[in-house]
């Protein structure tokens, strides 16, 4: 039998086809590993109305994957807590955290594992993920959200002058998408990781519910001294926000209704507050922080507007 290299941890929120097609471009582009149990896959649902978890499970007994797992997760516990719910099945060196949105093409998945064997000081890596479009998504590869990072890209600065350093600190888009280099954070839809730095980090934060939580696992990773690389030269597709509905490039594949996009809204919003308690709290004055927690509430009361219009 192989030794396990990768587990890769999916977790689904009725989004049970998309989640389907993301394993199979795993077991079509990758039979080889599949089949020896070199990779494995853990899916994990968060309890979906659509019973994704039967159809996982269904899935199971015709796949060509010798190591699959579905989970039942028995509630909507959130993304931290979601991922979280895979670990115990966790016997590869290596763990990918991948969204069910997601299309995985060939040899990315071999070219990031023996990236990440090169470098030792990788704490976490993530290729480039591109969108339906063509287009990048800028969450893979983002700065920290300081203050004057997050007041430059709602304000609309970041968009004006996106190359740079001084007002693009967020999307850090000075850098060459197209080559591999340090960035802060990246984004949870790909996130791979050795098992012992995430083992040593504890995982996911479950504080956070739903956004949030891969900034804050890339904050504690460096605080530990490893590096957070980005990859250009592999990709992936990745649709985003399927399960939030709140992406207007979602809205043909999301099941979610507005009350739904209203809590992930809300929650969005909560990650910044939670992010900033945890991390920046300790570096700014009473008064600054009270202008920072109104300028969230401002920004969460004007999507959550939008969202009715």
């Amino acid at each position: 039998m192989a030794q396990v290299a990768l587990s890769i941890i999916i977790l689904s929120y009725n989004t049970k086809q998309i989640t389907l097609d993301a394993i199979a471009s795993i077991e079509k582009n990758y039979p080889e590993e599949v089949m020896s149990g070199k990779f494995e896959v853990i899916v994990t649902d968060n309890d979906s109305p659509d019973r994704s978890i039967d159809a996982f499970r269904e899935y199971k007994k015709q796949t060509k994957i010798k190591s699959f797992h579905p989970v039942d997760n028995g509630g909507n516990i959130g993304f931290a807590a979601g991922n979280n719910k895979g670990i115990p099945y966790v016997k590869g060196s290596y763990v990918l955290f991948l969204n069910p949105d997601t299309i995985v093409y060939p040899k990315t998945l071999t070219y990031m594992l023996d990236f990440m064997e090169k470098h030792p000081d990788a704490g976490a890596a993530s290729c480039k993920l591109i969108n339906k479009d063509g287009e990048i998504d800028f969450n893979c590869h983002r700065g920290f959200p300081t203050p004057w990072n997050a007041f430059c890209f709602f304000s609309g600065l970041q968009k004006m002058f996106p190359k740079s350093k001084l007002f693009a600190g967020y999307t850090q888009g000075w850098k060459d998408l197209h080559t591999t280099h340090e960035i802060d954070a990246l984004e949870g839809a790909f996130m791979l990781m050795p098992y012992e730095v995430g083992k040593k980090v504890g995982w996911w934060d479950e504080d956070y519910f739903f956004y949030g939580e891969d900034i804050q696992f890339c904050y504690d990773i460096k605080k530990l001294g490893y590096k957070i690389y980005y990859v250009g030269e592999v990709s992936i597709m990745h649709i985003g926000g399927a399960s939030s509905g709140i992406k207007p490039k979602a809205q043909n594949v999301t099941t979610a209704n507005v009350e739904g996009k209203k809590r992930v809204q809300t929650a969005r919003f909560e990650a910044m507050r939670i992010f900033f308690k945890k991390n920046y709290s300790k570096k700014y004055p009473a008064l600054f922080q009270w202008i920072v927690f109104k300028g969230i509430d401002y920004l969460n009361k004007r999507a959550l507007a939008r969202l009715t219009i």
